[in-house]
């Protein structure tokens, strides 16, 4: 069976945090984060998804002016210095609207746009988003998480989400979909998503798969999240076969290659 394979886009991730599970700290300075999305867009990238603050399990919240403080001037540079699409990770409606003022293209959120004020703060944009699924919060999720069966449960949630956009005034042509590995999932949870993937194409919207380093792969390899470079190509790819459409990942280059390959025997082009 095939699954829809039109351009795979990768999106390099840029946490401005110093507490992020793979890259805490690294990208505080706003010139060491220039430095890191210039060489992410050299790799490739078509998106530099920019967070600040961390949602990993057991993260501490961040105040919404921190978040600000973090996330815009790194925005504004990017967009002024680099020819590339610009995602903001945030849940905060203020933040969204800063961001989108700033030139985010797009809000991604891994509240799916539940916070108060989220919807509005969408709506009132021009940026697509993504609409991410997360069982409690990160401070929560993985405590014991429960589905009677999670591919269902999580594009039941989902479906919901669009029809709430859609009722705020979001068009579906302005959503991406995101299951949320990791997120208030356990390990068989996260596999048992991979492997039906294609399922959430019932929703007929485009998919953003992140796995990149994740503990789903640290959990069946052994693997350090340093040393799990051939784990997340290896996820990305059954991901990208499954249809997904945007890939976010730590490993841009790596990641644009496997891509390219990908493409190349789902469509017979760049031969």
């Amino acid at each position: 069976m095939s699954y829809p394979t039109p351009n795979i886009e990768v999106m390099g991730i840029m946490n401005v945090t110093p507490d992020s599970f793979s890259d805490g700290g690294r990208f505080m300075q706003l010139d060491k984060a220039m430095q890191q999305a210039g060489e992410m867009v050299a790799a490739g990238a078509s998106y530099i998804d920019i967070g600040g603050e961390s949602t990993r399990p057991g993260a501490d919240a961040v105040s919404e002016q921190e978040e600000l403080d973090r996330v815009i001037p790194v925005i504004e540079r990017v967009a002024a210095e680099l020819a590339v699409k610009i995602s903001v990770d945030t849940s905060k409606a203020a933040v969204m609207r800063e961001a989108v003022n700033a030139g985010a293209h797009m809000i991604n959120d891994v509240n799916a746009l539940r916070a108060e004020g989220a919807l509005a703060a969408a709506a009132a944009g021009k940026a697509d988003v993504c609409l991410m699924h997360m069982q409690g919060e990160p401070r929560t999720m993985q405590h014991e998480p429960r589905y009677d069966d999670v591919v269902c449960d999580v594009k039941a949630f989902l479906k919901k989400r669009v029809q709430a956009c859609n009722e705020a005034g979001i068009d579906s042509s302005r959503l991406y979909l995101d299951p949320g590995f990791g997120f208030g999932k356990s390990v068989r949870h996260n596999y048992q998503m991979l492997q039906r993937l294609q399922a959430f194409h019932e929703l007929e919207l485009p998919l953003l798969i992140g796995i990149s380093r994740k503990s789903m792969l640290g959990a069946v390899t052994g693997r350090d999240v340093a040393e799990r470079l051939p784990a997340s190509i290896a996820a990305a790819t059954i991901a990208a076969l499954k249809g997904a459409r945007i890939i976010r990942v730590h490993d841009v280059r790596e990641t644009v290659d496997a891509m390219a390959v990908v493409m190349a025997t789902q469509t017979g082009e760049n031969l």
